[in-house]
C-alpha cells in the first residue's frame, strides 16, 4: 500500500494542526476525563487521513477485452439508459456508489485511448440520488479500444468537493493505472455498449481494479 500522491501535503498539514492540538491539551487540559477522549478523537482522525489516501495493491485480471470498476463500493444503478453527452446512444448504464471508508482513488477500467474529457462544474447533491448524475460537479472521460468504447463520470457528493482526473484527450492508458481521486463520498457512472457481457448485480460490493464490470464483445 501506498499513500496517493496529492494527498501528502493535506496530511502533513493535518498531522501539523493535530500535533499542535495534542500540545495545547497536555499543556492546558489537566482532568484526564476531559483530556484522554480528545486525545484518542485526535490520533484517530490523524490515522484516519492516512487511510482515506491509501492507495492499495490490487491484483489486475487478464483478458483484453474486460472491463473492471473504476472505484471501490456498490452498485447502486444498473440500468439501460440514453447518454447524451457524449456517446449519444442507448447505453448500459453501471453506477458505483463511494462511502467515506472505501478507496477513494480512481483507476482506468481499460487499455485504450483517450477520446473525450471534460470538467463540469455544480451541485452537490446526495450523490445516491439519480439528478446528481446530471446536476452535480463532476468530471466525464470517454476511452477506447478495438473492442469498444467506455463512458464514465466523477461525481462529486454532498460532501465532496474535490475531483481530480489525469485524463488528457490521445494519451494511451492502461487499465489499472491511477485516473484520479474523489475525496469523500461520491459516485462513479459507467456506460458501457449494449452488447457488453455485464457482470455485476445491484448491490454488489466492488473492488476497483479487480472486479470485472463487463466484457466487451466488439471488434
Amino acid at each position: 500500500m501506498t499513500i496517493h500522491r496529492g494527498g501528502r501535503r493535506i496530511i502533513l498539514s493535518v498531522w501539523a494542526i493535530c500535533i499542535l492540538l495534542i500540545f495545547l491539551i497536555l499543556h492546558f487540559i489537566s482532568c484526564l476525563y476531559i483530556s484522554f477522549p480528545l486525545l484518542a478523537l485526535i490520533v484517530f482522525f490523524m490515522g484516519f487521513v492516512i487511510f482515506f489516501f491509501r492507495v492499495p495493491s490490487r491484483h489486475k485480471p487478464g483478458g483484453d477485452n474486460i472491463v473492471t470498476a473504476v472505484a471501490d463500493g456498490e452498485i447502486v444503478v444498473l440500468d439501460k439508459v440514453y447518454e447524451p453527452e457524449y456517446l449519444k446512444r442507448e447505453c448500459m448504464q453501471v453506477s458505483i456508489y463511494m462511502d467515506f471508508f472505501n478507496v477513494h482513488v480512481n483507476f482506468w477500467p481499460m487499455d485504450g485511448e483517450v477520446t473525450y474529457y471534460r470538467y463540469h462544474p455544480g451541485k452537490y447533491f446526495l450523490a445516491f440520488l439519480p439528478k446528481a448524475s446530471e446536476l452535480n460537479e463532476h468530471t466525464s472521460t470517454g476511452i477506447r479500444n478495438d473492442y469498444g468504447e467506455v463512458f464514465f463520470k466523477q461525481l462529486a457528493g454532498t460532501f465532496c468537493r474535490r475531483i481530480e482526473c489525469y485524463a488528457e484527450v490521445g494519451n494511451l492508458e492502461t487499465r489499472g493505472e491511477q485516473c484520479g481521486i474523489i475525496k469523500f463520498g461520491s459516485r462513479i457512472d459507467m456506460y458501457l455498449p449494449l452488447d457488453a457481457d455485464i457482470k455485476v448485480r445491484i448491490g454488489e460490493e466492488v473492488r476497483a481494479c479487480e472486479t470485472v464490470i463487463a466484457e466487451l464483445n466488439g471488434k
